[in-house]
């Protein structure tokens, strides 16, 4: 039996990252300690963890450098601040109770240890190390994360080193923009007005990708690099060649059409799957779109439920009221059929007084082209919807609310 834990404490050059496992000297934790001792790498010779010289600590600790030792100086940062740290971390976790004194002569810890080359402050590398490894000793011993914590976390949360936020639609209503448009001067002027909020959906639309390739999509991403984009291919064949083409350019979503055939639909629904992006099934001119979607063996993320801007046209010329051509269909119906997580998307001449309705409908997504990307005032069109809608997800939360709660 083992235990496992990680914890990331300070910032700069002297960040402190340490992942561990606490285990029975007897099992798999005792095999990888005795292992790791005996079985010594250029660069990355492990330590045991001493309070001082001549005084290893209990449970013995094994110190492993994930950067590569290059010279003294580097193994000094480890030999000294590191390993003091480490080593009054697991005495005190031993003192506090955290792990059981009767059980410290029959358990072995390994503890990687994160050292910045850069790394200068010695007082600094000491104190965040000892925080790191005292709190995933805490983690380690009491099981933390859970798998709820887990799962309500992994859509929200954001790597400080990646650079950007990959952003999931875990909390609808989204507002998609719809870069209807064969100007990539117009479309740079509109993102640049958008207001930068998690809400706003960025679509490069078909005509912008029919002229520009799907390439448009990674120049989006250069223009916001946070966005959720998604590439309106409308794919009808070639679906997995497709998806991975706008995959390739950092799409987060692709747009197939449900004109398709079942076998067309599933395998580009089963790229996107693949390439870990959103499937979008668009089911403009679909009659039967409900026993489509019952038919298909895998179910897409979102489904669109979209009017024809010609038929949209045609029925005003007829003098048809609007409230007739926007008409969206049984949102629920096609909810339950997605399953918990399924999202669907409403389209077609919407406009600010027609969002409450599509809202309490229940739609998660509302498109909208013409009223934002032909206004003058691009950022006061967007916020006429975004005012029918909360506000950002976690904007009220505090900066370290994801940890644990006390």
């Amino acid at each position: 039996m083992y235990h496992i834990g990680e914890a990331l404490i300070g910032s700069g050059n002297e960040v402190a990252h340490v992942d561990l496992v606490i285990g029975d000297k007897n099992g798999p934790a005792g095999t990888a300690f005795v292992n790791n001792l005996t079985q010594l790498s250029i660069g990355h010779t492990p330590l045991l963890s001493v309070i001082r010289p001549n005084l290893i600590t209990k449970p013995a600790t094994l110190i492993i450098p994930k950067v590569t030792v290059k010279d003294l100086c580097d193994a000094e940062k480890i030999f000294g601040p590191a390993q003091t740290a480490v080593s009054r971390a697991v005495a005190d976790a031993v003192e506090e109770g955290l792990i059981p004194e009767e059980k410290a002569e029959d358990l072995v810890i390994l503890a990687s240890v994160f050292i910045h080359p850069e790394a200068s402050d010695y007082r600094k590398i000491y104190q965040y190390n000892y925080g790191a490894t005292k709190l995933a000793i805490r983690r380690a011993m009491e099981g933390y994360p859970s798998a709820g914590k887990v799962l309500a976390e992994k859509d929200r949360g954001a790597h400080p080193i990646m650079g950007f936020k990959v952003v999931r639609l875990w909390n609808p209503p989204y507002l998609q923009v719809a870069l209807d448009l064969d100007n990539f001067d117009d479309v740079e002027r509109i993102i640049n007005s958008l207001p930068n909020r998690e809400r706003i959906l960025l679509e490069a639309g078909t005509p912008l990708v029919k002229k520009f390739g799907v390439g448009v999509i990674s120049k989006i991403r250069e223009l916001r690099k946070d966005a959720f984009i998604i590439a309106d291919l409308k794919t009808l064949d070639v679906g997995r060649v497709e998806v991975k083409m706008a995959a390739d350019e950092t799409a987060d979503a692709v747009a197939i059409s449900g004109l398709g055939t079942i076998e067309s639909i599933e395998k580009a629904i089963h790229e996107a799957m693949k390439q870990g992006i959103y499937s979008i099934l668009d089911m403009m001119n679909v009659e039967n779109f409900v026993e489509k979607l019952q038919s298909l063996r895998y179910k897409p993320d979102i489904v669109l439920l979209h009017r024809n801007v010609d038929l949209e046209t045609m029925a005003k010329e007829r003098g048809e009221a609007e409230a007739e051509v926007t008409e969206w269909g049984n949102i629920k119906q096609i909810k339950e059929i997605l399953g918990k997580n399924g999202l669907v998307a409403v389209a077609g001449g919407i406009t600010p007084d027609k969002v409450e309705k599509a809202l309490t409908s229940g739609a998660s997504i509302i498109i909208v082209g013409r009223y934002i990307i032909g206004s003058r005032d691009v950022r006061r069109a967007a916020e006429d919807f975004l005012s029918h809608m909360p506000q950002d997800p976690d904007t009220m939360r505090l900066a370290l609310d994801e940890d644990e709660a006390i």
